[in-house]
């Protein structure tokens, strides 16, 4: 298979589309001002998002990088990974960039960005991980139809 045609196809970069949802809360939020919880819970709330994000996709990256493969999802996969953060989730990336989106809404006060987390999620669920999921088929086969059955998409 030549490389123009090994990769899953993903239309946008992926942290796009958790930026456009924030974007989009903070549109309404100009327009339809909601309050959101008191500074130290939005805080604490940012902290932890922060720090799942950093976790999840600092562990993710280690793993790729050391079985020799690239976490870029434009570039051909070369290996799979199933240790570490792939243990619980097919996808600790995106799952830690919801947690960031999280902290951020928070943070940023961005209360309607919640109205949208669920059509980001999809967005990325539909546009995202199905392609890469069905071009990781394609490429090794069986042995990532097993870690399908062994691993959640999400948690």
């Amino acid at each position: 298979m030549g490389s123009e045609r090994d990769v899953a196809g993903i239309p946008v970069p992926p942290p796009l589309i958790y930026i456009a949802g924030l974007a989009a809360g903070g549109v309404v939020e100009l327009f339809r001002s909601t309050t959101g919880p008191a500074w130290p819970i939005s805080v604490t709330i940012a902290v932890a998002g922060a720090l799942a994000f950093m976790a999840l996709a600092s562990a993710a990256v280690r793993r790729f990088r050391r079985a020799g493969t690239t976490e870029n999802p434009f570039r051909p996969s070369t290996a799979l990974v199933f240790d570490g953060p792939y243990r619980i989730t097919r996808n600790p990336m995106y799952l830690g960039m919801a947690a960031f989106y999280v902290g951020l809404a928070f943070i940023l006060g961005l209360m309607w960005a919640f109205v949208f987390l669920p059509i980001v999620l999809l967005a990325v669920d539909r546009l995202v991980i199905a392609r890469e999921e069905s071009y990781l088929e394609r490429k090794f086969g069986e042995e990532y139809v097993a870690y399908k059955g062994r691993v959640r998409r999400w948690i």
